[in-house]
């Protein structure tokens, strides 16, 4: 290993440290809140919602995985898991680069260039934030008469929010930036039925997000048909407000005021604060898990040899320059006078 590898793989493991400290604090920094919270709801309730959550996190990661395909760098499950699932803990640190640097620099293990990492991660997030603006916008307006004159706004966005993933305003939009700071443009742009997969795994995150919430809203005394779409809604909406607060690590305080807002009509007095810190606590501790699995699946399992194995399978096949038998045909040398001779 040389002295920039040594030296790279010493500042990512000083981030993770990082992060892991900021995500620790938020956790003690509330925990009498959080003790007070979870007595008020059952074992049973709140192991449902961490695994909800954990299922939603798992299909954002699927959405990122294909976009990332469609630009060009296709990824086995396993490594995109990993990629993933540490560079999450960046999102606690404040300034909310960290996830993206750690994302962009975990991804060069597995010969994913720099620009096309940081484009499929902008890609992701855009299709995060219009589904989720999207969603918002069909399900509050639905749950009761308070939410359609308070958000009402929101459900004319869903079509133009849909309409702007569109491949050719996307593309048009990533090589527009990328010309301002005078990169190349996009060598495969992402295609309809790239964008379209995406969008599902997102649209399922959502969805089970969605669930995670109405679950919790419904043990602090939530009911009525409408609450599963206005828990859907709410969280969606208070995600991205809370992810458009660029300073706070991971929306921290401003997720949980909008989501605070947005239950305020659909929940007894006081129960929107409890589901605000019981979801807080149970996505942060499934991040936790999805970054301690990912780190044990990148250890060797059966020494150097096989960790380096390991690691050759799961990274991008790249087709051989001679065309397909895996022998890159390399010019011979000749000795004057002789005739080339085969191996």
């Amino acid at each position: 290993m040389n002295v920039k590898a040594a030296a790279t793989r010493v500042v990512r493991v000083l981030l993770v440290l990082l992060a892991l400290g900021f995500c620790a604090y938020s956790l003690v920094a509330r925990w009498d809140e959080t003790v007070q919270a979870f007595r008020q709801m059952s074992w049973a309730t709140l192991a449902g919602a961490f695994a909800v959550g954990l299922a939603g996190l798992f299909a954002w990661m699927v959405a990122w995985r294909a976009l990332l395909g469609g630009l060009g760098s296709p990824l086995p499950l396993r490594a995109a898991f990993r990629i993933n699932a540490v560079s999450q803990l960046g999102k606690y640190v404040p300034g909310k680069v960290w996830a993206i640097v750690t994302q962009v620099e975990m991804g060069r293990a597995y010969q994913v260039p720099r620009l096309r990492n940081f484009s499929s991660v902008l890609l992701a997030v855009a299709t995060t934030c219009a589904c989720g603006l999207a969603v918002a916008s069909v399900t509050l307006p639905l749950t009761s008469q308070a939410a359609r004159d308070r958000y009402w706004w929101l459900f004319l966005l869903a079509p133009v929010l849909l309409g702007a993933l569109h491949p050719r305003i996307v593309t048009w939009c990533l090589n527009t930036a990328l010309r301002l700071v005078r990169r190349p443009p996009l060598e495969h742009p992402v295609s309809l039925g790239v964008t379209l997969r995406a969008i599902a795994w997102t649209m399922l995150a959502w969805a089970l997000f969605g669930v995670h919430t109405w679950l919790l809203c419904a043990a602090v005394g939530g009911d009525g048909a409408g609450l599963p779409f206005a828990a859907t809604g709410a969280y969606a909406l208070a995600f991205v407000a809370g992810f458009l607060i660029f300073i706070a690590p991971g929306g921290i305080g401003a997720r949980e005021a909008a989501l605070v807002l947005a239950l305020s009509s659909s929940l007894p007095a006081g129960a929107p604060i409890v589901v605000a810190i019981a979801s807080r606590v149970l996505l942060t501790v499934a991040d936790l898990v999805n970054a301690g699995v990912a780190l044990l699946l990148a250890r060797p399992a059966a020494g150097p040899a096989a960790g380096s194995a390991a690691a050759a399978e799961e990274r991008p096949h790249i087709p051989p320059r001679d065309g397909g038998n895996g022998n890159e045909s390399r010019p011979e040398r000749l000795v004057p006078g002789t005739q080339p001779t085969k191996e």
